[in-house]
């Protein structure tokens, strides 16, 4: 999740933890909107296991039929 909070900072040209904050915001409505197994699967991927990215893709991509 560092690097992402990171990412927002340069890009939006706010301190780190203004993007933290929101970067948390962010990831705390997606993991309550998500189906569990989806919402798991982000959570692996921001702490850095992008391992099986290509699972979450197919399942948000299932979502919309």
């Amino acid at each position: 999740m560092d690097e992402l909070v990171k990412l927002v900072s340069e890009k939006v040209g706010i301190n780190e933890e203004q993007a933290r904050q929101a970067v948390e915001t962010v990831v705390g409505f997606l993991k309550e909107k998500l189906p569990e197994p989806i919402s798991g699967q982000l959570e692996a991927a921001l702490e850095g296991d992008l391992g099986d990215l290509g699972g979450m893709a197919g399942s948000i991509g299932k979502l919309f039929g």
